[in-house]
């Protein structure tokens, strides 16, 4: 009897123990997982009951930080857009503009680092930007600045993306030096410092100013000299190390680095490809051929399970087909000229207006012209001369349509940029000026309104239309009703006698109005997607706001977004174009 009673003892002790080391709260689940490292799956362990009991219990803000934390943890790439999609819901229905720019930002780092997708992860970057505009969190400002800098430098925009650059590099390392903040924190100022000063070495690299790089290489090297923590960053300054040998003509130490940088750097694919691009090259130099050779391939074999380029490796391509024309084999030399033409498909895709400044041995037409000579050589098909030729004839007419085209266009955009200029485009009442006349309504089927009742409405639409309220997402004229103290039929009366249309083009042409001003006069929105612009201006629909824009303004949104650039960038080409197309009006 009395064993038994010791047996209940002990088990009841081991019940209360064992609820003792029951996680209770958000911390006790957090500290369980937060010192594994990134991508290690064991985390979702207790990462996994963190965001079932937010779920549970409704709590967005640690919904947040549970999906935050997921998108660090897990492996898959796949992975990692799907919990920052799920980050991004928790962030709104937190209701905090500065989670929603932080999941923005997280998301778009995904698209970039993991992808190497620019466009989507630039749509991501600016939308964080929007939500951080009043944000007191100077970290996140910075985040988001550098992530900005990282698109332009991508793009061509150096000296942009330098001064981005160097504000951010002041601001990381004073953080970083803050000994008071919270070790995880202090971590990642650290990390913002580094990969900071490595983009400023590439800025300068792209610049052809070889100067400044080497004393930035040495600060880099030190700072992450035999730290764990900072592996990624160190094969990023040991890749700029071997770049630095190679252009000094010190191959043997070039390939030394490059070699270990490449052995340190764990999926960031696009600089991986760097190394071996210039390991490549640095073998050619010391005749190395066939060592050379190997390493080119590695370049297309990554190339084909990413589908993804830099523009200065565009010349791997150029070396393997002269490689194989040297040997006279015609099967290879045809594969990696198919190759070349496909990369160059892809960087066009980022750098449309970029690639006349990319140096090309072997242009588009050449490409095609000694493509279409292999293949005859391979298969001595007539066919294959056929379509070449038919293909000339069709790239003939679309070229001359789209000349055709882009004057009627140039047309468009100045006669819309007139109105602009002489404030007879407007955003308010005005509107009802510029709409077709109402149609007559006959008497039995008018809506009868005491004049104090349509004042009223009137003077409330004014308003409306002043504070720009039409930008609300899934406005309806019941909803707006509701806002008026009024009923729908009031209101559609209304609209239709004094604003000469309907409720829903009456809302379009607001909205399209809007936003056609704010392209006009602030820059900074002519770099949002039209996705984005249609969101900020209310219209749920990236094709509704395209064909609504044609309607009213004569003109596609990209079209105009195009020339107003092109006005910016050049205002002296842009006078010549006016006087041409004046000249050509008056001719007719």
């Amino acid at each position: 009897m009395k064993n038994f009673f010791f047996i209940i003892l002990a088990f009841s002790f081991s019940l209360i123990y064992s609820k003792d080391k029951t996680p209770k709260s958000y911390d006790d689940y957090r500290r369980r997982y937060e010192n594994y490292s990134e991508n290690d799956a064991r985390a979702f362990e207790n990462l996994n009951p963190f965001i079932k009991k937010a779920k549970n219990e409704k709590k967005y803000s640690e919904l947040f930080q549970g999906y935050r934390d997921a998108v660090f943890y897990a492996k898959s790439r796949d992975k990692k857009i799907q919990y920052a999609d799920s980050c991004l819901d928790a962030a709104y229905k937190s209701a905090s503009d500065d989670r929603i720019s932080f999941a923005y930002i997280l998301k778009g780092s995904i698209y970039y680092a993991n992808f190497k997708k620019y466009k989507p992860a630039l749509d991501e970057y600016i939308m964080a930007y929007k939500y951080a505009k009043s944000t007191n969190d100077m970290y996140l400002k910075y985040k988001i600045y550098y992530h900005l800098g990282v698109v332009k430098n991508y793009l061509g925009y150096h000296e942009e993306a330098l001064e981005l650059f160097k504000n951010c590099l002041t601001f990381f390392e004073a953080e970083a030096n803050d000994t008071s903040q919270h070790q995880f924190k202090t971590l990642n100022n650290k990390k913002g410092y580094l990969n900071t000063l490595h983009q400023m070495i590439v800025c300068y690299r792209n610049m052809g100013d070889l100067k400044s790089i080497d004393s930035l290489i040495d600060i880099g090297l030190l700072k992450t000299f035999n730290n764990k923590d900072f592996l990624q960053e160190r094969s990023y300054f040991l890749k700029s190390k071997g770049l630095s040998e190679f252009n000094n003509n010190r191959y043997q130490s070039a390939i030394t680095d490059l070699g270990e940088s490449a052995r340190l750097m764990k999926d960031d694919f696009a600089w991986i490809s760097v190394d071996y691009f210039y390991i490549g090259k640095s073998y050619l130099a010391l005749n190395k051929d066939d060592l050379a050779i190997s390493n080119f391939k590695k370049i297309d074999s990554i190339f084909n399970k990413h589908e993804f380029i830099l523009p200065e490796l565009r010349e791997n391509y150029e070396f393997l087909i002269n490689h194989y024309k040297t040997q006279k084999n015609k099967e290879q030399q045809l594969y990696y000229t198919t190759q070349l033409l496909k990369a160059d498909s892809i960087i066009s895709r980022d750098f449309a207006y970029l690639s006349s400044k990319i140096h090309r041995e072997y242009d588009t037409n050449t490409l095609m012209e000694e493509k279409g000579k292999l293949q005859t050589a391979n298969t001595w098909g007539f066919f294959v001369i056929a379509f070449l030729v038919i293909t000339a004839g069709i790239l003939s007419y679309i070229l001359l349509k789209r000349h055709k085209k882009e004057k009627s266009t140039l047309g468009q955009y100045l006669a819309l940029q007139e109105k602009l200029k002489s404030h007879s485009y407007e955003t308010n009442s005005n509107v009802a000026s510029q709409a077709a006349q109402p149609t007559e309504i006959s008497d039995d089927k008018k809506t009868h309104i005491t004049e104090a009742i349509r004042n009223d409405l009137l003077h409330k639409l004014k308003k409306f239309e002043d504070k720009t309220q039409f930008t609300q997402k899934g406005l309806t004229i019941q909803k707006l009703a509701v806002q008026f103290d009024t009923n729908s039929n009031y209101l559609s009366n209304v609209i239709n006698e004094q604003k000469g249309m309907n409720f829903n083009r009456y809302l379009g042409d607001l909205r399209i109005r809007y936003i056609t001003k704010l392209l006009f006069e602030k820059s900074i929105y002519l770099n949002y997607t039209i996705d984005s612009l249609a969101k900020e201006c209310g219209i749920a629909s990236r094709q509704n706001f395209s064909d609504l824009f044609h309607e009213i303004n004569g003109i596609r949104p990209t079209d105009f977004i195009r020339k107003r650039k092109k006005e910016i960038e050049n205002p002296d080409s842009h006078s010549s174009s006016i006087g041409n197309i004046r000249g050509l009006f008056s001719d007719n």
